[in-house]
């Protein structure tokens, strides 16, 4: 007997689980159920899984039956005629819908002239193994698979244009690329998923060359002309939002300039550009610290007995630009919570133009840093004046195994001639015969390779240099994001050590290796105050080796345990193990301090 489920629930038993799968997907076919019903026959577990329930991945497989697919050209002919639809196709039980339970008992083929008779379906086009990034990618079937990987994983952190209505939309975080371009070439996908109305990456003519050493390892050699005329420039939005709430006992926040009586007032500068209203109005420049929204907020805690009214009961609680970033303020929304409560949104927009360091990848999973941003005139250039736009070291190719990658290359000059899109779709891409005869007939060599000159001497390359069109996408790490450093700044209230993060303006940490490195370098005084960033000098009992107190009362530093003040000297230590001793007092352990007197 075999125990059959129902989206995990025992449903019954039968004697004859085969039959009953199969006139289960019959009926399915026949549309008598749903074709959202799956089933499978687990012989392991003597068991029959029916799942109907939502959240499941499926994807969409031909039939196919005595070695032929069910998907035959009349029903083509009458899909691009209107005739039948997608869902005609499911209906007729041509095309069905399988999850992942379900596929562990099939044969699926990739193409109709693999078909035999013990394949049980087709794949509708064999590039639908890929997900919709990795389907971006042109040639994948010449990478290596961890490239196609890492080359999907990219395509999500690419700059593009995200959203047609984004000057209307208030996100968090938003990157706009101010001049993007569809790809030279390309993939069915990308007309699919409609991609031509939200690119995100440029055309670029790209040289392999070794240059003057700054694209070394995957640096990038960027033409800073090319810069000038906006290669990768984008634009980053940030918007900050402030609410004036309301606090028990009548009392609420108040969007304003802050008067001077208020308790953590800044300065007249830091609120020079808010108006009236206390918030800051479009395009005005700002920077790192200024204040965006004046906002002043009761105090949260209050003693009954001295209750202060009016100005000395507020604190400033403003909204100012994050540390390390700046811009202009783009737009200004005023709004209302569902509590009604005022809500003001200001998005800040900063130009990001592409310095050294910032992030670049192919679709390839080729990605690499500007190490250099070099004038054109600088560059090398061809018999045409065709300077490249980015140079990529060559070694960056034969490891990586990038195969796809020089043939876009390839595919991007005939692209570039032609005036045309090359097709670069898995399994079905333009032949690589084809693409070089092409080339051949546009006064090119067949293998892409040219003859360069030294845009410094204006002699000629000894190399011949393989030069084309690629693809770049321009990735959300930029310096300017992670740009971090710090001489004195806040501390922790707990451990009196500097704050983590560069948001919180936090300290670097040093670790033992970095220590080591000092030394190396012959800077060993430099770990003085690297080490010593929470010191701190206390009184300490030599008698009983535990920190004395200072009373105030008396003017005096005595030892709590003693009572005594003779026997007091001052010990420079790391707060954080004085931490630690109050620590072990609080777990009633008695940490003696044993102290000899310094020679």
């Amino acid at each position: 007997m075999t125990d059959v489920f129902l989206n995990g629930k025992f449903a019954g038993i039968t004697e004859e689980p085969k039959e009953l799968v199969r006139e289960l997907k019959e009926k399915r076919r026949n549309g008598e159920i749903p074709h959202d019903f799956n089933m499978r026959y687990n012989q392991d577990e003597e068991n029959i899984r029916v799942n109907t329930d939502s959240g499941r991945v499926r994807r969409p497989l031909v039939r196919v039956e005595d070695g032929e697919s069910l998907l035959t050209e009349e029903h083509i002919e009458k899909v691009e005629e209107g005739e039948m639809n997608w869902s005609d196709l499911i209906d007729q039980g041509i095309i069905e819908w399988i999850d992942a339970s379900e596929e562990e008992d099939l044969l699926v083929a990739s193409k109709d002239d693999e078909i035999n008779e013990k394949h049980t379906h087709v794949e509708i086009h064999p590039a639908n193994i890929l997900g919709i990034n990795a389907s971006l990618v042109p040639f994948p079937e010449y990478n290596r698979g961890d490239r196609i990987s890492y080359g999907a994983k990219m395509i999500g952190q690419t700059l593009g244009f995200y959203s047609a209505n984004y000057p209307l939309r208030a996100d968090t975080k938003s990157n706009i690329l101010a001049y993007p371009q569809t790809p030279l070439v390309t993939t069915q996908t990308e007309e699919a998923v409609e991609l031509k109305n939200h690119p995100a990456g440029q055309n670029v003519v790209v040289a392999l060359l070794s240059y003057k050493g700054f694209n070394i390892e995957d640096a990038l050699i960027v033409n800073k002309n090319s810069v000038e005329r906006g290669f990768a420039r984008s634009y980053f939005f940030r918007t900050y939002d402030a609410e004036r709430q309301r606090y028990s006992g009548g009392q609420e926040d108040e969007i304003s300039i802050p008067d001077k009586d208020v308790r953590g007032y800044r300065s007249e500068k830091a609120y020079s550009h808010l108006s009236e209203d206390g918030i800051v109005p479009p395009e005005v420049s700002l920077e790192s610290g200024n204040v965006i929204v004046g906002k002043t907020s009761p105090l949260r805690f209050m003693g009954t007995g001295d209750f202060v009214t009016g100005i000395q009961n507020r604190r400033e609680t403003s909204v100012t630009v994050r540390h390390g970033e700046g811009g202009v303020a783009d737009k200004v929304l005023l709004s209302e919570t569902e509590n009604g409560n005022k809500l003001v949104k200001v998005t800040v927009r900063e130009q990001r133009v592409p310095e050294m360091g910032d992030k670049f990848a192919t679709r390839h999973g080729q990605k690499g840093v500007i190490g250099l941003l070099e004038p054109e005139e600088d560059m090398p250039f061809t018999r045409d004046g065709i300077t490249p736009d980015v140079i990529l070291n060559p070694h960056a190719i034969p490891s990586r195994q990038t195969v796809g990658q020089i043939l876009e290359v390839l595919s991007g000059k005939v692209g570039a001639m032609d005036g045309r899109k090359v097709d670069a779709t898995a399994f079905s891409s333009e032949n690589e015969k084809d693409i070089r005869e092409r080339l051949r007939d546009c006064g090119f060599r067949s293998d892409g390779k040219e003859v360069l000159y030294n845009g410094t001497t204006g002699e000629i390359m000894e190399a011949e240099i393989f030069q084309g069109i690629v693809y770049y996408e321009k990735l959300k790490h930029m310096v300017s994001n992670k740009l971090h450093a710090r001489s004195r700044g806040p501390v922790t209230l707990l451990t009196k050590q500097p704050t983590e993060g560069r948001a919180k303006e936090g300290g670097l940490r040093l670790g033992e290796m970095e220590k080591d490195c000092f030394i190396g370098h012959g800077a060993s005084m430099t770990l003085k105050e690297r080490f010593s960033s929470d010191k701190v000098t206390l009184p300490v009992c030599k008698k009983c080796g535990v920190i004395a107190v200072e009373d105030e009362t008396r003017g005096e530093t005595r030892c709590p345990m003693c009572k005594d003040s003779d026997h007091i000297e001052d010990v420079p230590m790391g707060y954080a193990f004085k931490l630690l001793l109050d620590e072990l007092k609080s777990m009633t352990i008695y940490p003696k301090l044993n102290i000899e007197d310094s020679v």
